[in-house]
């Protein structure tokens, strides 16, 4: 499978998320991260259920923006680790995807 760009860095300002849909399936299946100057990229599924973990496009943090949430169950994942930290999959992680950054800036899922 050929790398995929998903966007450039410049496009995900620090302290946000996104969802992408590389799969053109109709639904976000990757989340990245930039926090504190560093990306973060996970597969877009609540290891609880198996379900999606935004409420609404492109929100995939809690209210005070330093945790990833799962909307449907409450869980909090260590946006660096995507490890659960509070809920119904405690310990569990959310699937890392393989990824750089490449010389123009843009993330690219590899």
């Amino acid at each position: 499978m050929a790398p995929t760009v998903l966007c450039h860095w410049d496009d995900l300002a620090e302290g946000t998320s996104r969802g992408f849909d590389p799969a053109a399936c109709g639904q976000d299946s990757v989340i990245v991260v930039r926090q504190h100057g560093r990306v973060h990229v996970y597969g877009n599924a609540c290891p609880h259920l198996d379900t999606p973990l935004a409420w609404r496009k492109d929100e995939y943090l809690n209210g005070t923006r330093d945790h990833i949430a799962c909307f449907a169950h409450g869980a909090l994942f260590d946006i660096a680790t995507g490890e659960c930290v509070l809920g119904p999959c405690l310990g569990q992680r959310l699937p890392a995807l393989a990824y750089h950054v490449d010389a123009r800036g843009y993330i690219v899922l590899d």
